[in-house]
């Protein structure tokens, strides 16, 4: 009696299992998807709070200070206008995430709208919506994107002012340019959840169409909708600073990490820092985002062993 006792107390100890906690559990056990989460966080937090304390101005110009190389006044060195590389790459730091986000935003909000569409009615929308789909991948996205911000990237100055148009035309852009893998995705998960027992219950018991869509099958179908919008962060970081290098991003007085390296490109061979640290912090970025991406997707594998 006294161990049927024991086992019982300790079956009521025992916290029920969850699929997010089995998916923390085999996430933790993914050393570079760990390694990721923290060097992504310091990034993060280096670009949020460090320059509050390293208040060294970001506009400073000084010509007697050119393209030095990294010292204690200046840990990164300088530009070619004497200006605190590190300064500059916190405060880029801030808006390359920060369109790397908002993008990705986008992008997860019309290719859920568009899969979940697609794969819930089916038929002749289904048809339409993913032929559009096909459209868009058939597209040519780097000269496409080129000749939209070229077109656009004055009428958007002009309306909401140099740093809001030219950010809110490239999140746009990147965002609309990158949202069919997310459709496609969503778009197979409703295929497979709409046809199970519970969609079908609520169903007899009358629930209408959005409720079936938002309520029941797409919290099921989740998983691949977060692993994409972790993938399509770092996608949306390379774009920008792709961007940004070709002369097409942000005015030269917004130290995004892209614009630096297009400043940085002719002087490699004399000052290589300046290409060296806003190489590596797009480097690192992306990498520890693909890292994070790909732990997720074995995460949030159901039929996942580890």
């Amino acid at each position: 009696m006294t161990s049927i006792n024991q086992s019982e107390s300790n079956n009521l100890l025992t916290k029920p299992r969850t699929l997010w906690g089995d998916a923390w559990r085999r996430f933790k056990r993914d050393k570079m998807a760990v390694f990721g989460v923290i060097v992504l966080l310091l990034i993060v937090a280096a670009v949020v709070f460090l320059p509050l304390i390293y208040t060294t101005p970001i506009d400073k110009i000084d010509f007697g200070n050119s393209a030095s190389p990294p010292s204690w006044e200046h840990p990164f060195g300088t530009n070619d206008l004497g200006q605190d590389q590190l300064a500059r790459m916190l405060v880029g730091g801030r808006i390359s995430l920060t369109v790397g986000v908002a993008a990705m935003m986008v992008a997860i909000f019309v290719g859920t709208l568009i899969g979940a569409i697609s794969g819930f009615y089916g038929g002749i929308i289904d048809s339409l919506l993913m032929r559009m789909t096909d459209l868009f991948i058939s597209l040519p996205q780097l000269p496409l994107l080129l000749l939209v911000i070229y077109l656009f990237r004055e009428p958007m100055k002009a309306v909401a002012g140099p740093e809001i148009g030219v950010f809110m035309l490239i999140v746009l852009v990147v965002g609309g340019l990158t949202w069919m893998s997310v459709a496609r995705l969503v778009r197979a998960s409703f295929l497979t959840t709409k046809e199970m027992d519970f969609v079908t219950a609520a169903k007899a018991i009358g629930a209408k169409p959005t409720r079936l869509i938002w309520v029941h099958i797409l919290p099921n179908v989740l998983s691949p909708i977060i692993v994409a919008a972790t993938l399509a962060v770092g996608n949306a970081i390379i774009t920008e600073s792709t961007l940004s290098f070709l002369g097409l991003g942000f005015p030269p007085d917004v130290p995004t990490w892209g614009r630096m390296l297009y400043d940085a490109q002719n002087y490699i061979e004399t000052a290589p820092h300046m290409a060296l640290f806003p190489g590596l912090a797009i480097f690192l970025t992306v990498l520890c985002i693909n890292y994070v991406g790909d732990g997720l997707r074995d995460a949030l594998d159901p039929q996942s062993k580890r």
